[in-house]
């Protein structure tokens, strides 16, 4: 699918720009950390945003395609796999982007899944930073 070769490029180069085009107005990004999804174009880029800063090393290790269920509405949408690899503070991952597309090939969800369990941590204590930092989730209080 050539939206998911242009995906893959845009996070290579760490290009926003060019994920801004692949996205759907209410994309749906499940995230291995939140169990509600991030959900619309400016909170999706705005997590790219912090994803592209706080992996080190990414590259993608591989390229699946079929058809999976979606999140949203249960039909079968055209999907695409890609396994990779990164870095987070010194701990290794590994995961999985499922992105799913529309009818014109945008990308409408998207779920990461990564392991192990350390690497579910690193990659969360990191992404909330960021996403507080560029001030779009509040910071936790304690309680």
């Amino acid at each position: 699918m050539e939206t998911a070769a242009r995906f893959r490029a845009a996070v290579e180069k760490r290009d926003l720009t060019a994920l801004d085009e692949l996205f759907t107005e209410d994309i749906r990004l499940y995230s291995p950390v939140k169990f509600r999804p991030f959900e619309g174009k400016p909170m999706v880029l705005g997590l790219f945003g912090v994803l592209l800063r706080t992996f080190d090393d990414l590259r993608y290790v591989g390229h699946f395609e079929g058809v999976t269920e979606t999140g949203t509405d249960g039909r079968e949408a055209p999907s695409v796999v890609l396994p990779f690899r990164a870095t987070v503070r010194g701990v290794q991952i590994h995961g999985i982007d499922l992105l799913q597309f529309d009818e014109s090939g945008r990308v409408e969800e998207f779920t990461v899944m990564v392991r192990p369990q350390s690497a579910v941590h690193a990659l969360g204590q990191a992404v909330l930073e960021g996403l507080v930092a560029d001030g779009l989730v509040p910071a936790p209080t304690d309680g």
